[in-house]
């Protein structure tokens, strides 16, 4: 009798969309395309307002947790030291959007996610700008064939920058208005943080970004990269 072959367990992704504040319409299409990328490409995603999840024996299961378009204070005292707990064991974060727009009075998750929402561009606040590509050799940006990747999207500019982030993206101000990060305005970037990764990017406000295949590649990547890939 030959050998049984055994499927390699799929890695586990939890999508953690629960707002307190703002809730961007883009969520469930964010959602969605994610669990699309995760049906093509090897991974489980489950997706949850529930932040009951945030528990040591329910955290264990996931690879990565990703915060989609979260906003202000989305989980208590003991569950922010469950998550802490999850990435210094080796778990990884992912930030997508208004994953900065959450937890303010939580300093160290700022840390992880890199930095944290200011402001952003009105009337309109979905812009076209110039985006331009720092880092060539990281699996969300080698799909970006020349140095500026032109796209519409609502432009967070941000406060407490962590300077220990390895920045991929940086957004040129002088290709549209409302910017005030200057010439260091990071809009991807990902780091080792507290015995973990974490990988965040600013785009995603609009239902039609997560229908861009430049922006699912970035996605994609940055999930890989998170899952060790």
């Amino acid at each position: 009798m030959g050998i049984a072959q055994t499927e390699t367990p799929k890695e586990e992704v939890l999508v953690f969309t629960k707002t307190v504040g703002y809730r961007h319409t883009a969520i469930e299409k964010g959602g969605s395309t994610l669990k699309d990328l995760g049906k093509a490409h090897g991974f489980e995603v489950v997706q949850t307002e529930d932040a009951g999840n945030f528990v040591d024996e329910v955290l264990k299961e996931y690879q990565l947790v990703i915060f989609l378009s979260t906003t202000e204070d989305v989980l208590n005292p003991a569950q922010e030291r469950a998550f802490e707990r999850y990435i210094q064991s080796g778990g990884s974060f992912m930030g997508i959007h208004a994953a900065s727009d959450t937890e303010y009075d939580w300093e160290w998750y700022g840390r992880l996610v890199g930095g944290y929402f200011e402001s952003h561009p009105n009337d309109p606040n979905v812009r076209q700008a110039d985006v331009v590509v720092v880092q060539t050799n990281h699996p969300s940006t080698k799909h970006l064939k020349t140095k500026r990747w032109t796209r519409m999207d609502e432009w967070y500019n941000y406060k407490n920058l962590n300077p220990t982030v390895q920045v991929l993206l940086n957004l040129d101000e002088k290709s549209y208005e409302g910017g005030t990060n200057g010439d260091h305005h990071p809009i991807a970037w990902y780091h080792e943080y507290d015995g973990g990764r974490a990988f965040y990017t600013g785009g995603g406000h609009t239902e039609a970004s997560f229908d861009e295949p430049l922006f699912q590649q970035h996605l994609l990547g940055g999930i890989l990269w998170c899952l060790g890939r």
